[in-house]
């Protein structure tokens, strides 16, 4: 009986190709989100034969200029960072894109992000039901309020659409 190797990335569990190779061949921009112990990272990238190329990236680390209190992890932090990149994509000439999960799981943190990056102008097909709510996106749940309309208007003024 032959041995057959394991490729590294699926003995870690970072890559699931049976679901990559599907996404790629769509040859549409990609979504993924990164949820972190305290950080959100949303990026959208271009699938490219060489790798994927990133179009536009956010950190949700941004927000401590924009005087957040609170976790930076949380439903209305993705959000944001999600709208920030959908922002800065649509500058960039980015219409549309789908979102890759790889091997992580879709939780509401990750639909948040998705809201963001949908809010923002771009097209993204998503089931509005699997989105959190207004109220949820508006932190009207957690302890520690943020003025999450005036962060929205401040990302507008800043990333001009072109």
């Amino acid at each position: 009986m032959a041995y057959t190797q394991i490729l590294r990335r699926i003995r870690s569990e970072k890559t699931n190709y049976k679901k990559r190779k599907s996404m790629l061949i769509g040859k549409k921009d990609f979504i993924t989100v990164q949820i972190s112990n305290e950080n959100v990272q949303v990026q959208i990238h271009k699938p490219d034969i060489t790798g994927d190329k990133v179009l536009a990236s956010s950190h949700s680390r941004f927000l401590l200029k924009k005087n957040w209190q609170g976790s930076r992890k949380n439903i209305p932090a993705s959000y944001l960072t999600g709208y920030l990149t959908g922002k800065k994509a649509l500058s960039k000439g980015v219409t549309n894109a789908i979102l890759y999960s790889g091997t992580r799981k879709y939780t509401q943190r990750m639909a948040a992000a998705l809201k963001g990056v949908i809010d923002s102008g771009i097209e993204v097909p998503a089931d509005p039901e699997s989105l959190p709510i207004d109220e949820r996106i508006n932190g009207q749940h957690l302890k520690i309020k943020n003025d999450i309309s005036s962060i929205k208007s401040q990302i507008e003024s800043e990333v001009k659409t072109a």
